[in-house]
C-alpha cells in the first residue's frame, strides 16, 4: 500500500468495513461445503455445450425432414386428390413408405425417445402426444402401403414432424439454455500460483497443487489464488466482485484476503489457509448449483395442455372404434375412423402455441434491454409481490463520486473540489477518482500540481498555483487540532459516506464527502413498482450506514446490510417462505446465490458474467427501470400464450368429434383432409395471434 492510501484508510468508514471484514471470515469458518473442484467445472461444461448442440441437432433434422416433406406431399393420393391433380406412378407407395420412414425414425426420433422417457415418469406430455400421432399415423400407413384397405396418412406425419422440429428449434434458440454459472465461477481463480519454497524462490504450480500452510506470491494486478493470511506485505484489494464491498480495502500483514478477489498494488505473500471445497468461492459455487437444481420443476402450460390432449386423444380414438364397430362398421372403417381421430388429435398448432410468443416476447424483450434466459421464471414474473435489489452496481453505479461539498471561510464548493481534484488527478485510487471524475462533470478545470507527495499520517501534499495543498483523512485533522464543523461531520459519515478535508497552507479550506452514486432510474423504479404494489428490499454486503444512507435516497423501506452470499441465498428463502413470490436483482458473484434461489433472478447487464449466467433475466442496460418493464411484459406474454393455447386446444375440441363421426348420422363425416385444412387454420390463427403482441 502506497503512502498515498494510508490516510484514505484512517477514516472512520474505512475501519467499519476493516472490522465487518473480519467478523464476515469468522462466520465463513463455520460453514462447510463439499467438494465442487473440478466437478463443478466440468458439469457446467457440459451442461452448456450440451445445449449448444441441441439446438443444432433440432435445426438439422427439422431441414432434413422439411426437403423430405416437398415429395411426400407431392406423392401422396389423398394431396393429389385435395388438389384436383394425378401424379401416380408404379411403385409410387413404396418411394412415399422409404422417404416418410426417414422422416420418422431421422426427424421423429426426438419425439419417440421423449415420449418414452415421460412414459417412464408416469407424466405424459408433449413428446407422449407427438410420438402417439406419429407412430400411429406411420404404422397404419404402413400397413396400408403393404396391402391393408384404407387411406395412408404419411403426409400428416411428415408435416407434424416438422412442425414440431420447427417449434422445438425456435424455442430453444430463443433460450439461452443451459446455465454455465459453474463453470465462470470457476473462472475467475487463476489456473497458476506462485508458490515460495523455503529459500523463498519462486515457483509457478498449478492450482490444484497448492496446499494449506504453503506460502504463495501475490503481485500487483494478479487475482489473489487462494483464501489465506497476509504473511509479509501491504496492498489495497478489490473483493467488489465476491463480497459487494463496494470501494477496495486496504490490508496489511494480519489480515485476511479471499481467492478470487484482485490485488490492486503492492506485492503481497500469503499463507494459505483453505483451499478446494473450503475456500469461500468454493462455498458460492455449492450454493448456486444446490438453489439451480433445487429449482421448482413443474410442467409449464403447453405441457399440461399436451396431457390432457394425450388422454382425451386416447379416449376419443377407443370411443371411436368401438362405436363403429358397435354400429355394424366393418373392422376396416372403425380402425380408420379411430387412426383419424388420433392423428387429427396432433398438436399442430399447440406445438407453434409456446415457441411463437416466446419468440416474438424475446424479440420484443431484447430492443427493452432485456435478455430473457429462463422463459418459464420470466413467465412467472407476472406475479411478483417484491423485488430484492443488490445496492453496489445495481440501485448505484459501484463507484465513488462527491456528494457534498462544505467549504470554510472565504473558499466556494468550486474551489475546494477544483483544489482537491488537481491534487488527486495523479492517482487511481477510488476516492481520487471519485473527486476528479466530479470536477471533471461539473466543467471544473484541474490545474497543474507541483511538488507533488504522499506523506505517511497526512494524506497527500502538493503545490497548486504556488500554494501548499493537502488532502488529508479524518485523523490527520483530529490529531494537528485543526477546528471543523463536527456536527455536519458526523452527519455525513452516519450516512455512511467517506469525508476528507483540504487544506491550504495546513489552513482548513474545507471537507468533501464521497458515497457509491445513485442511479436516478432506481428510484424510479422503486416508485413505480410501489404504484403496482410489490415491495421492495435491499439486501447488500455493504456496510450498514451505506445501506440505510442509499435506501433513504431510491425510497425503499425494508434493508439488509452486511449480508454474506450464503445469507442472501437464506434471506431470499425465507422471503419465499414468508409466501412472498420474489425477484432478485444482482451484479457481482456473491449475488449469484440469490439469483438462484430467487423465483425470478436478474442480473444487471454490468455486472459480472457469474452473476448474468446465474440470472433468469438480464438488463443489457443496466437500467433498475427496466425490471418495471419485464414485470409489464411478463403480464402480456402470459395473456398472449394463454389465448394461443386456447385456440389451438379449440381446434382438436371441435375436429375430434367431427372425426369421430358424431354427425355421420346426418351425413356429414370429417375426411382426413378436411382435417388437414382445420389443423392449417388453427396453425394459422396461433401464428397470428403471436404476431399480435406488442410491448
Amino acid at each position: 500500500m502506497t503512502k498515498q492510501e494510508e490516510y484514505h484508510h484512517e477514516s472512520s468508514q474505512s475501519m467499519d468495513r476493516h472490522d465487518h471484514q473480519e467478523e464476515r471470515h469468522h462466520d465463513e469458518s463455520t460453514i462447510q461445503h463439499e467438494q465442487q473442484h473440478p466437478k463443478g467445472d466440468n458439469q457446467g461444461h457440459h451442461a452448456h455445450a450440451g445445449h449448444g448442440d441441441m439446438v443444432e441437432d433440432f435445426k438439422k433434422r427439422f431441414y432434413v425432414s422439411l426437403v423430405l416433406t416437398i415429395p411426400i406431399l407431392a406423392l401422396s393420393p389423398m394431396i393429389q386428390h385435395f388438389m384436383g391433380v394425378d401424379w401416380r406412378f408404379g411403385n409410387d407407395l413404396y418411394i412415399l413408405f422409404v422417404l416418410s420412414s426417414i422422416v420418422f425414425f431421422y426427424g421423429g426420433w426426438p419425439f419417440l425417445t421423449g415420449g418414452i422417457t415421460e412414459l417412464k415418469e408416469k407424466n405424459p406430455g408433449m413428446m407422449t402426444l407427438i410420438a402417439l400421432a406419429i407412430t400411429i399415423a406411420y404404422t397404419y400407413s404402413t400397413v396400408v402401403v403393404f396391402g391393408w384397405d384404407g387411406n395412408q396418412l404419411f403426409w400428416e406425419l411428415a408435416t407434424l414432424v416438422v412442425i414440431m422440429l420447427l417449434g422445438h428449434w425456435i424455442e430453444m434458440r430463443s433460450i439461452l439454455g443451459a446455465s454455465n454459472a459453474l463453470e465462470q465461477l470457476v473462472m475467475l481463480m487463476p489456473s497458476e500460483a506462485h508458490r515460495l519454497d523455503e529459500q523463498n524462490g519462486v515457483q509457478d504450480v498449478p492450482l490444484a497443487e497448492i496446499r494449506n500452510n504453503d506460502r504463495v506470491l501475490v503481485k500487483p494486478g494478479e487475482k489473489i489464488p487462494v483464501d489465506g493470511l497476509i504473511v509479509e506485505g501491504k496492498s489495497t484489494i478489490d473483493e467488489s466482485m465476491l463480497t459487494g464491498e463496494s470501494i477496495p480495502i486496504d490490508k496489511a500483514q494480519g489480515d485476511e484476503v479471499i481467492g478470487g478477489s484482485v490485488n490492486k498494488e503492492g506485492s503481497l505473500i500469503v499463507k494459505v489457509e483453505k483451499t478446494g471445497e473450503a475456500s469461500y468461492l468454493s462455498q458460492v459455487i455449492k450454493m448456486v448449483k444446490e438453489a439451480q437444481e433445487s429449482k421448482s420443476r413443474t410442467q409449464d402450460l403447453t405441457n399440461r395442455a399436451a396431457k390432457w390432449l394425450f388422454y382425451m386423444a386416447l379416449a376419443a380414438g377407443f370411443a371411436t372404434l368401438f362405436a363403429w364397430l358397435a354400429l355394424g362398421y366393418s373392422f376396416d372403417t372403425a380402425i380408420e375412423r379411430m387412426v383419424t381421430v388420433m392423428v387429427i388429435a396432433c398438436p399442430h398448432a399447440l406445438g407453434l402455441a409456446a415457441p411463437l410468443v416466446v419468440a416474438v416476447s424475446t424479440s420484443i424483450s431484447a430492443k427493452q434491454g432485456l435478455l430473457i434466459r429462463n422463459r418459464a421464471n420470466f413467465e412467472g414474473a407476472r406475479n411478483l409481490d417484491a423485488v430484492v435489489f443488490d445496492k453496489t452496481g445495481t440501485l448505484t453505479h459501484g463507484e465513488f463520486g462527491v456528494t457534498d461539498i462544505v467549504p470554510t471561510g472565504n473558499y466556494t464548493d468550486q474551489e475546494v473540489l477544483q483544489l482537491a481534484a488537481a491534487i488527486e488527478q495523479n492517482s487511481e485510487h477510488p476516492i481520487a477518482a471519485g473527486i476528479v471524475n466530479s470536477a471533471k462533470e461539473k466543467g471544473i478545470p484541474v490545474g497543474k500540481v507541483n511538488d507533488f507527495e504522499s506523506i505517511t499520517g497526512k494524506g497527500i501534499q502538493g503545490q497548486v498555483e504556488g500554494r501548499k495543498v493537502n488532502v488529508v483523512s479524518p485523523g490527520y485533522v483530529t490529531s494537528s487540532k485543526l477546528s471543523y464543523n463536527q456536527q455536519q461531520f458526523n452527519k455525513l459519515s452516519e450516512e455512511g459516506k467517506t469525508v476528507v478535508f483540504v487544506l491550504v497552507e495546513d489552513r482548513l479550506a474545507g471537507m468533501i464527502a464521497l458515497a457509491d452514486i445513485v442511479r436516478d432510474t432506481a428510484r424510479e423504479a422503486v416508485a413505480s413498482l410501489k404504484e403496482k404494489g410489490i415491495h421492495s428490499i435491499m439486501l447488500t454486503g455493504d456496510n450498514q450506514k451505506v445501506a440505510n444512507w442509499v435506501a433513504k435516497q431510491v425510497g425503499i423501506d425494508e434493508v439488509y446490510a452486511e449480508v454474506l452470499p450464503n445469507d442472501k441465498a437464506h434471506q431470499i428463502q425465507q422471503i419465499k417462505d414468508a409466501g412472498r413470490r420474489v425477484a432478485m436483482t444482482g451484479d457481482g458473484v456473491n449475488d449469484a446465490p440469490a439469483l438462484a434461489t430467487a423465483d425470478l433472478g436478474i442480473a444487471i447487464g454490468a455486472g459480472t458474467d457469474v452473476a448474468m449466467e446465474t440470472a433468469d433475466v438480464v438488463l443489457v442496460r443496466s437500467n433498475p427501470n427496466d425490471v418495471v418493464s419485464l414485470i409489464d411484459l411478463s403480464k402480456k406474454t402470459y395473456r398472449k400464450l394463454v389465448q394461443n393455447l386456447w385456440w389451438a386446444s379449440g381446434y382438436n375440441i371441435f375436429a375430434i368429434p367431427l372425426a369421430a363421426g358424431v354427425l355421420a348420422p346426418w351425413g356429414v363425416v370429417v375426411s382426413p383432409a378436411i382435417g388437414a385444412v382445420f389443423m392449417s387454420l388453427s396453425t394459422i390463427i396461433v401464428a397470428i395471434n403471436a404476431k399480435l403482441l406488442k410491448a
